[in-house]
């Protein structure tokens, strides 16, 4: 992308696609953002990111309009069109579930967007808190906006905070893909799989994270109904239910030896034992009713 010197958006109301659209470009480049409509010649010049306004979408001027494309047309708002440009579009569907409702309400309208949702029409204002109202009125406010001031400081973080979690999640997503294990276990006569992410050097900081999400987007979700991960605590690891799965039980292994805490509730525990094979007669001890 060409270096941005401008981030330039529309007058007048404003809406949360071409303020999260600015942000995602704040992020990459800590320049003003001015609201007027745009001239001939900023449309010309890449140097100027012209967002949600001026009918054009052609990447390479950075130019991010969406309201000259076909009706019929799937929702696409700027910030879905910034996003392709930037190659986080895919990811960004699959990892932001609030991305497609957004598209769909700024395209398509309250009522439309509750008809996709399969929601009341006066269910939508009810989402709405203080940070969506304050945000979009004082950025509609707002004619220019320059670096170091507080809703320019306000909205990069929201960029940098959207692009990062993108990607950290897209890398994570990809380690797990590298070494998790699917175990098949026999739970009281039952197939069961569990995911096993066996511990590396060095660990990650969170080693659950994204764990949840790969299950899903790999269609793993309906078939596994526990996790084993590293506790970032100990040398040991945290066995977990997936998605509350109740075909495991973990106040069944509170007495077990290498236990040294189980839920109450049975629905995580933690262990020092790190021998998958250990792992596993824990795991089939937690799935067996009788052990109650």
């Amino acid at each position: 992308m060409t270096t941005v010197t401008t981030i330039l958006t529309h007058p007048g109301s404003a809406h949360k696609d071409e303020l999260l659209a600015c942000s995602v470009l704040l992020a990459l480049y800590p320049v003003p953002i001015v609201r007027r409509e745009p001239a001939a010649a900023d449309l010309a010049d890449p140097a100027v990111a012209v967002v949600d306004v001026g009918h054009r979408h052609e990447p390479a001027l950075n130019n991010f309009d969406h309201h000259q494309l076909p009706r019929d047309q799937p929702p696409t708002c700027s910030l879905s069109l910034v996003l392709q440009h930037l190659g986080l579009y895919a990811d960004a569907r699959r990892f932001c579930e609030w991305l497609e409702p957004a598209e769909w309400f700024d395209c398509r309208g309250p009522i439309a967007t509750a008809a996709f949702l399969g929601v009341d029409r006066d269910t939508l204002p009810k989402l709405n808190s203080p940070i969506d109202i304050t945000l979009l009125r004082r950025f509609a406010l707002a004619p220019r906006l320059d670096p170091g001031e507080p809703l320019w400081t306000v909205l990069r973080m929201i960029g940098e905070d959207l692009l990062d979690y993108v990607r950290t999640l897209r890398a994570r997503l990809d380690f797990i893909a590298v070494h998790a294990e699917i175990w098949s276990l026999d739970l009281s006569g039952t197939p069961a799989k569990i995911l096993f992410l066996p511990r590396t050097d060095p660990l990650p900081e969170d080693p659950s994270l994204g764990v949840d999400r790969y299950l899903q987007v790999n269609g793993l979700a309906s078939a596994v109904v526990g996790t084993v991960v590293p506790d970032r605590r100990s040398a040991g690891y945290g066995l977990a239910r997936f998605q509350d799965n109740p075909r495991l039980d973990f106040t069944r292994i509170a007495q077990a030896p290498g236990v040294h805490f189980a839920h109450a509730r049975g629905f995580v525990a933690k262990t020092s034992l790190t021998a998958p094979d250990e792992l596993k007669a824990l795991l089939t001890l937690a799935g067996s009713p009788a052990a109650d």
